[in-house]
């Protein structure tokens, strides 16, 4: 099974050029593919775009083959976060918090990305689907969706042995010299199942089958965005491979009057821009029609005249071939270890890196990304880091003191399971 996500600034077009794929793949000759198309844009297009009503009726098959899907925060996460906020309802109660306040103030944060991912991972699960398309909310949203399942994942990993442990020493004695109440273990069940919900969506995303479409139009100011966007999603271990250029006025503009001339060579320098800013991936060229298309017929049409790196037939964007990763990745060099991460566009002054015990904080503009080291580079000291051709590695050398055993040529130290995980986590 495939999934791929499309994201990008809002306004390019990403929903289109989502469902077109989407469209395309279902009805692909010879080898029809079982297609999900979702969404989990607020803006709830998707089912503008396929002419097709979606949102409470839950998923609605829109042709033989094709299945869409329009994800509801309050229909996936009302019942399970209901337990959660009692609970903290009461603890505000104790402590003689408005009602109203409280209700407002246990109200879940990111719900909209939670229960993206909660959905996402459920279908996937299921089995029912060659192909899974996801349109995504733009780009500011999409990253916080996507960082979100290990950022939470490192939080209720710290907060669960912590409230088991107060739960089995305090309760009931200590609530009440306490003065307000411990969590149920209905709570622990809930934040422990979401706990691995969330692992398991990492890897779902962060794994072989899954990758990342930027959908841009060739314009300056969404190029910077795109670019940026690369950038996070390479911090944050999503693999990106591809780019859809939408909107591209055909060559026939620049014989029109001097609007369209204007807007002809503006377009020509941004796909110069385009092709040295994401060299190396696949880049897909997507005409402006005269037209906007709605329904299936006129998406399959649309997918038709997508032509570029990675068009062929009945795959115009090349959604069903492998995923080419280069995520996260450990490795051993000489005495000790190499450490690499994607981080394409940057250079080193924009990279700050932190050691803090047992973790590596890697920070890019505004984004940062926690990384939980495996056992035998936590017994390890950071001997330098650079960034070149868009990748960060950081060398680890054995700490004596922390290194009783010696590690021989060929790292056999007892730590192959823990770099695996590093590999893929």
């Amino acid at each position: 099974m495939r999934i791929v996500l499309f994201t990008g600034k809002g306004g390019v077009g990403k929903t289109t050029t989502a469902a077109a794929c989407a469209v395309r793949a279902a009805r692909s000759a010879g080898s029809p593919t079982r297609t999900l198309v979702m969404s989990t844009d607020a803006a709830h297009s998707l089912g503008d775009a396929l002419g097709v009503a979606l949102g409470g009726a839950g998923r609605v098959e829109v042709e033989p083959g094709l299945t869409a899907l329009q994800v509801s925060a309050q229909g996936r996460l009302g019942a399970q976060w209901r337990v959660v906020q009692d609970y903290l309802l009461e603890v505000l109660d104790t402590v003689r918090i408005d009602p109203v306040v409280a209700e407002e103030l246990t109200s879940l944060p990111g719900a909209e990305e939670i229960a993206a991912l909660l959905e996402l991972r459920s279908r996937a699960d299921s089995g029912e689907w060659d192909l899974i398309v996801v349109d995504c909310a733009p780009t500011a949203e999409t990253l916080r969706l996507l960082a979100l399942p290990e950022a939470l994942a490192w939080h209720l990993e710290r907060l669960l042995p912590a409230q088991r442990g107060l739960m089995r020493t305090l309760r009931p004695a200590a609530a009440a010299a306490a003065g307000m109440p411990l969590p149920s273990p209905e709570v622990a069940t809930t934040v422990s199942g979401w706990y691995r919900q969330m692992r398991d969506a990492h890897a779902l995303l962060t794994g072989p089958d899954a990758s990342v479409r930027l959908v841009l139009t060739p314009e300056r100011v969404v190029i910077a965005e795109a670019r940026r966007t690369w950038t996070s999603l390479g911090l944050y271990g999503f693999a990106v491979d591809g780019v859809v250029v939408n909107r591209v006025m055909p060559a026939a503009a620049a014989r029109g009057d001097a609007w369209r001339r204007s807007w002809n060579e503006a377009q020509r320098s941004g796909l110069v821009e385009v092709a040295e800013s994401f060299a190396g991936l696949p880049i897909a060229r997507v005409p402006y029609l005269a037209g906007e298309p709605i329904g299936t017929d006129a998406l399959d049409a649309l997918a038709g005249l997508i032509e570029g790196d990675v068009s062929t037939g009945n795959d115009p964007l090349g959604v069903l071939g492998p995923v080419r990763h280069d995520g996260l990745r450990v490795r051993r060099s000489g005495s000790g270890y190499v450490l690499s991460l994607p981080l394409p566009l940057v250079n080193a002054r924009e990279v700050d890196l932190k050691r803090r015990d047992a973790e590596l904080l890697v920070s890019v503009g505004d984004h940062r990304r926690v990384l939980s080291l495996p056992a035998a580079l936590q017994r390890c000291v950071v001997r330098g880091a650079r960034v070149r051709e868009g990748t960060l590695r950081v060398t680890f050398e054995p700490d004596p003191d922390l290194w009783p055993v010696p590690v021989d040529a060929q790292g056999n130290d007892g730590t192959d399971d823990g770099m695996r995980e590093a590999a893929h986590g």
